[in-house]
This record gives C-alpha cells, structure tokens and sequence, in this order.
C-alpha cells in the first residue's frame, strides 16, 4: 500500500483540519495510507509578540521545508499563513471549499456594537487591530496570544471582555457555539485567504498531486487568488495593515473584491473595491492595491 505522509501543525485546530482534509482523502483513495505527521514551525514556539516575530512564514516553514526535503509528501496550511510569493519547488494543488471567511467576535455581550464602554477586547493581529479602532474607539484593544481553545477559555475567566477570531477556526476546531456575533466584512474586512485550506506538494511529484487535485474548488481558488495578489502587489508600495475578502458569482462569472489599508491607529481607513470576470482574479486584486498605494514595480515571482 502507497502512504503518504501529510505535514500539520501541532495546534488542536491544525490537527482537526488536517484530519478532516484526510478523512476526504481515504474516502476518495481507499488504496493509499494517509498518515499524518506533526511538525511544530517557528510561530509554534515563539512566545511574544507576533509584530515582533519578524519572520515571513513563520507558521509555514519548517512544514515547507519538511515538504522540499521529501520528509512529508503533502502540507495542509491555514492559506492566509502562507506568503504570497510561491516557494521554489512547491505548488498549491488544491485548495478546498472555503469555509466563511469572516471574523467572529468570542464575547460576554451580544454584539460588539453592544460591549460596555471601555471593554477590554483582546487580538494580536494589527489587522483586526486596526479596524477595531476605527470602528469604536472607545475599546481597549489588548495583545492576545495563544491557541484558539486558549483563547476561548481568557475570555471565559475574565481576562479580557471580547475576543476576535476567525470563524473559519472556530468551527473546524469545534468552538462553532463559542461565536457571539459574526462581524460584517463593512465592520471587520478579513485577512487574505482567511477561512481556505492550502494542500501543498513538490512541484515534481505528480503522484500526490493527481491524489488532492479533486479536492480543489475553483470558485474558492480564483477568490484567494485574488485577494492574495492584492496583498503581493501592496507589498512594494505599503506596509500597513490590510485586509481583502472576494466573493465568487459562478452564475454570472463575475469577481467581486473588497480591499482595504489603514492606519495601525485606526484613524485612517482607505477602502476600493473592483468587479470583473473571474479569469481575471490577479488582475482584479492587482489594480485593486494599485488604487491604493498607486502603481509599484511587479514582485518577483
């Protein structure tokens, strides 16, 4: 029998999504043994400040290079963890049907337009950092690190009033009945890629390529596409917080992306928007940045 051997994170959450993607995977090749393989990556580990992490990929990498190395046959990734520069001697072979990628507020209040005055809202992210701001600027937005189930239990015990989170996580990992309130995207625009799976292989393996490209959905591909190609091109002009979420119309074939760059303060949100065919996905996400931050020399690829 075949194995293939399948790279994850460590976290609860990365282990359940991981065995989900698996569990489609058997079903589909009863033949072959997916087995799967824990791999702790330098975000794991790092105990401080994600701004102060200054690593590119750091939730990627070690899997990444487990990958190049042949040590595993197959990575599943958070999509948004993933630069959007391709690494060298890897492709993407599917991403899956994508979750809801917005954001959700964890909370001992109905709503975040309903938390008390001054209520101590806890997120690391400068993205959700950001929008938080300048949506009430009365809140006390804190840091707030650690799995998403610890998360959950510092806003039980008190520790903070609120946290933000991505609904994605919460309902792979089994929190989904932890979620007060999801966050219209006009009030907290996701991350790029928020809410898909990346299932990554060698370049040269066909083999495993040809076992996970059924699981690859077109209409999710085309929108991550899109909104990463937003956050490539913004990388040679701006460095700031930004978010984008696209919508897919398959029936009338039409891309809908919403895009945005703010202060670190909140008290500046530059928002675009841009429609257009789906086979124009880069393109779309491209002159979106380009209205933002203006024209930049193409990146690398």
């Amino acid at each position: 029998m075949i194995t293939v051997r399948v790279g994850t994170r460590g976290s609860v959450l990365s282990r359940r999504q991981t065995e989900a993607i698996l569990a489609v995977l058997r079903e589909l090749h009863p033949g072959v043994r997916f087995e799967a393989v824990v791999i702790q990556t330098h975000g794991d580990r790092w105990a401080g400040p994600l701004s102060q992490a200054a690593r590119p990929g750091m939730f990627v990498a070690e899997l990444e290079r487990a990958l190049q190395e042949g040590f595993i046959d197959l990575a599943v990734h958070s999509l948004k963890d993933l630069p959007t520069s391709p690494t060298p001697g890897l492709v993407i072979a599917a991403i899956p049907p994508r979750e809801d990628p917005r954001d959700a507020l964890v909370a001992n209040a109905p709503s975040l337009a309903q938390l008390p005055p001054g209520a101590r809202v806890g997120t690391s992210s400068p993205r959700r950092t950001a929008q938080l701001r300048a949506y009430r600027k009365d809140l006390e937005v804190v840091p707030l690190r650690g799995n998403v189930d610890t998360r959950i239990r510092k806003v039980q015990a008190g520790v903070v009033d609120a946290a933000i989170l991505a609904v994605a996580g919460l309902v792979r990992g089994g929190w989904e009945q932890e979620i007060t309130e999801r966050l219209d995207p006009e009030v907290m625009l996701p991350a790029p890629g928020q809410g898909a799976i990346a299932l990554q292989v060698r370049e040269d393996d066909a083999g495993t390529r040809s076992l996970v490209e059924a699981l690859d959905d077109p209409l999710s591909r085309a929108a991550v596409s899109a909104e990463r190609a937003f956050l490539r091109r913004l990388g040679g002009g701006c460095a700031l917080p930004a978010a984008a979420l696209a919508t897919c119309d398959g029936a009338t074939n039409t891309l809908r992306l919403r895009g945005l760059v703010a202060a670190p303060d909140g008290s500046r949100v530059v928002r675009v928007e841009r429609v257009g065919p789906i086979a124009d996905a880069e393109e779309i996400g491209q002159q979106a940045a380009e209205a933002i931050c203006g024209p930049v020399p193409p990146l690398a690829s």
